[in-house]
């Protein structure tokens, strides 16, 4: 996330800068990871690469989170008809697979990293109405939400002082891996070509565009492909961290 930041403000090279004279060059003091096929600088496009895939797996996430927590909530409170809709509307968002329901969207709306961010996380609803239905419907059996009604306290205030902080461990978990399950999505997409468009670098696309190079030089495809799976390790490391940090329960 730091390199994410830091290439909006400095790359060693400009992304955009093409040199077809010093394409596929090694690694070097000008160049420390070489340049590409059109003769980019890699170190910077790898660093340039980070913010469609973190930035997408993040606007992703906080759709999910969103609208899913509330209606998930919403459904632990209320029984019949209003628990019924919620559970069924998102059954049918999770009877589509994530990859085809973002291509559908995109497919509306044009290609765009925006766009597969949305489309990404319109899926991410009904997973955390899921979990959130699943963990607050325990919580509401407990005896100190049955004191805390006694006290007066409505159905909204309890979700919020005594619900959420309870369900913090299983939502952590879960948006750690959503997160995650983000970055490959837009890697996905940016390698069918409808993410983040040219000239914005990505690694997915990155990894497209070398794939015919990958005899000739195979760093092309393995420093996007390593910088993806160093992202997702992270991302799943740091979730477990967060939750056992403030949610230690969950992780017994």
């Amino acid at each position: 996330m730091a390199i994410a930041v830091l290439s909006l403000l400095w790359t060693p090279w400009d992304v955009a800068a093409i040199d077809v004279a010093g394409r596929l060059q090694p690694g070097s003091l000008a160049h420390p990871l070489g340049t590409d096929q059109l003769g980019r600088d890699m170190l910077s496009m790898l660093m340039a690469g980070a913010r469609p895939s973190l930035g997408v797996a993040t606007l992703a996430l906080a759709i999910g989170l969103l609208g899913g927590v509330p209606l998930g909530l919403v459904a632990a409170v209320r029984s019949g008809w209003v628990d019924e809709a919620v559970a069924r509307g998102g059954d049918v968002l999770l009877a589509f697979p994530a990859l085809m329901l973002a291509m559908l969207v995109i497919a509306v709306m044009g290609p765009g990293a925006s766009h597969g961010g949305l489309a990404i996380g319109l899926f991410n609803i009904p997973i955390f109405i899921r979990v959130t239905r699943a963990s607050a419907r325990a919580i509401w059996t407990r005896d100190f939400i049955l004191a805390a009604r006694l006290a007066g306290k409505g159905p909204a205030r309890i979700s919020r002082d005594h619900i959420l902080p309870n369900i913090a461990g299983p939502l952590i978990t879960q948006a750690a891996i959503q997160l995650s399950l983000g970055v490959l999505a837009e890697a996905a997409l940016s390698f069918l070509g409808l993410g983040a468009q040219p000239p914005a670098p990505s690694w997915g696309r990155m990894v497209a565009d070398a794939q015919t190079l990958i005899g000739v030089a195979p760093r092309l495809v393995l420093l996007p492909g390593l910088a993806i799976v160093t992202t997702v390790l992270a991302i799943n490391l740091a979730g477990d961290a967060i939750r056992s940090r403030f949610a230690p329960e969950a992780g017994l």
